[in-house]
């Protein structure tokens, strides 16, 4: 596995990781409002890499690297659980300054396992009683 910054021609692999994943993992949410437009709107103006393997595209991150922030990590779903959100997770910490923040939503218990087990810590939970999410953090 590969890790390399984004170009323009990597969008339309990255807008149907981010609509598939979504609507594979987000049990909470309504899918059928999910497109693959919302990849350009939700990661405007962020620093975005991948983690590619024999030129198919695996997963993604993107940075919004003024406050040392990860706003999104999407890994294809015929990839989860093969290294890919390690890695990913891994080269934002490297391009980031410490402390590192995140928000992740409650209901996602599996990704709140993942972040857990690679050394973040929850802050603080926020957000309206339909939307929770927690704040957090690593060191």
């Amino acid at each position: 596995m590969h890790i390399r910054v984004a170009n323009e021609y990597d969008s339309p692999a990255l807008r149907k990781i981010y609509l598939e994943s979504r609507r594979k993992s987000f049990h909470w949410a309504d899918i059928e409002a999910m497109t693959l437009d919302d990849f350009d709107k939700h990661t405007e103006g962020e620093y975005i890499f991948l983690v590619e393997e024999n030129k198919q595209i695996l997963g993604f991150a993107s940075l919004y690297l003024p406050d040392n922030f990860i706003h999104n990590v999407f890994v294809h779903p015929d990839f989860f659980g093969k290294g890919v959100g390690g890695l990913l997770l891994y080269a934002s910490i490297e391009k980031m300054k410490k402390p590192i923040r995140l928000k992740c939503v409650s209901e996602n218990h599996a990704a709140m396992k993942f972040y857990e087990s690679k050394g973040w810590k929850k802050i603080v939970e926020e957000g309206n009683p339909h939307e929770k999410y927690w704040v957090m953090e690593y060191n």
